[in-house]
């Protein structure tokens, strides 16, 4: 059985990402939080805008994990939290909270998770714009 290498996200990647987001936020009047993360949860690059609502640096940083975790747009995992979804009696015993809003995207590079963004100001429908901009950009 062989096994195919994956390039891991890299720094470049992330900046790319963030760029993206940021400057699709700006076309759009809305200020953002921008968080990307590599494959093991950590930190790759963040960017928070100081006009942003200060909470929205750990509202980006909690959707791209939200999305690395369960390998899926937080936008698709809405309802899976509600009573009688999927996960709504996910622990929360997790490293950090999960967040269940708009606006996190799991990054994939040949079928392969390498990593997340999360983007945090806008409305939830907007930074999930935002991030799949981002992450289109990177394809």
């Amino acid at each position: 059985m062989s096994t195919t290498a994956v390039t891991p996200i890299t720094t470049e990647d992330a900046e790319l990402l963030v760029a993206t987001a940021r400057r699709a936020a700006e076309e759009a009047g809305v200020t953002v939080s921008v968080t990307v993360l590599d494959a093991g949860g950590h930190l790759l690059a963040f960017r928070r805008d100081d006009r942003a609502v200060l909470i929205s640096g750990e509202t980006s940083t909690r959707k791209a994990y939200t999305a690395l975790q369960l390998n899926a747009p937080t936008a698709d995992l809405v309802d899976a939290v509600q009573p009688g979804g999927l996960f709504h009696t996910l622990p929360t015993a997790l490293d950090r909270p999960l967040l269940f809003i708009a606006g996190g995207v799991p990054v994939h590079r040949d079928g392969r998770l390498i990593g997340a963004i999360g983007v945090g100001g806008g409305a939830p429908e907007q930074d999930h714009g935002f991030a799949t901009a981002a992450v289109k950009a990177l394809a």
